[in-house]
């Protein structure tokens, strides 16, 4: 159990958000015109297929953010 405040927490809030910006902005920048085409079922669930990649790293960075490491 933590008793003092780390300097890990707020840093990896911003990382966090800022990771996830990057990563939208380049899903909007580069998947969106590729997928223009595609029937809106399949656009849809390639969304959604791309909104839950992202969440595959989270794991072990919340973790780092509470412990310090890796795994």
């Amino acid at each position: 159990m933590r008793k003092q405040p780390t300097w890990r927490i707020p840093f990896g809030v911003l990382a966090l958000l800022l990771g996830l910006l990057v990563y939208a902005g380049a899903v909007a920048r580069y998947l969106a015109p590729f997928m223009a085409g595609w029937p809106v079922a399949v656009q849809t669930l390639a969304y959604i297929a791309l909104g839950v990649v992202w969440l595959l790293p989270l794991r072990r960075f919340l973790i780092w953010m509470e412990t310090g490491r890796w795994g």
